[in-house]
Formats: C-alpha cells, sequence, structure tokens
C-alpha cells in the first residue's frame, strides 16, 4: 500500500490535491457530472481498441484480487454493500425514469 506523504504545496499556498478538486469542480460546475462518464467510456474505449479485450482478462486476472484488497483495506469491508446499495438505487431509478418516458411518448402517440 502507499505511504501517506506530506501534500505538495504550490507556490499559492494550495496542495495538489486541492487544486486538482477545486479544477475538478470547475469543470464539473461547467460541464456537468455527466461530462467525466463521456470521458471515461471514451477513455475505456481507446483502451479496448489499443490493447484488446484480453487486456481486460489480463489486469483482472493479475490485479483484481490485489485491488480489491487494498480498496477494502483502504474504504472498509461494508464499502462494496454501500456502493452496491448506491448501484442498486440507480439502477431503480433509471428503470422508473424509462417507464415514465414510455408512457409519455404512448400517450402523445
Amino acid at each position: 500500500m502507499a505511504e501517506n506523504k506530506e501534500p505538495k504545496v504550490r507556490s499559492g499556498g494550495m496542495s495538489v490535491r486541492e487544486a486538482g478538486q477545486k479544477g475538478g469542480e470547475t469543470v464539473k460546475n461547467k460541464y456537468g457530472a455527466s461530462f467525466y462518464e463521456q470521458i471515461g467510456r471514451k477513455g475505456g474505449l481507446a483502451t479496448k481498441l489499443a490493447h484488446g479485450h484480453e487486456f481486460y482478462e489480463q489486469i483482472g486476472k493479475k490485479g483484481g484480487k490485489k485491488g480489491g484488497e487494498a480498496t477494502r483495506d483502504r474504504y472498509g469491508p461494508n464499502f462494496y454493500e454501500r456502493i452496491g446499495q448506491k448501484g442498486g438505487q440507480k439502477v431503480k431509478q433509471l428503470i422508473e425514469e424509462g417507464k415514465r418516458a414510455a408512457k409519455a411518448q404512448k400517450r402523445a402517440s
């Protein structure tokens, strides 16, 4: 596991982490949260095109257990339960939105 180091401070007195967070918030406010999904998908597709499907299989086999253990150590064993519940709630919300949109489209036609 990586060592915790003192935050690097730029000349303006802001740490690199703080500057990154500020920049991320600025981008989110300007383009919306979905922007990050879009660039993530583009990055994933570019990686897939460059390295192929097998690349993901290999990194999953090599780093899956190690990464899962690091995540568990960092966020605690209940982390996976919490994110699973969030994901389930999001899916439920999307299903309901889809049903409402289908009803609205049906009424419109």
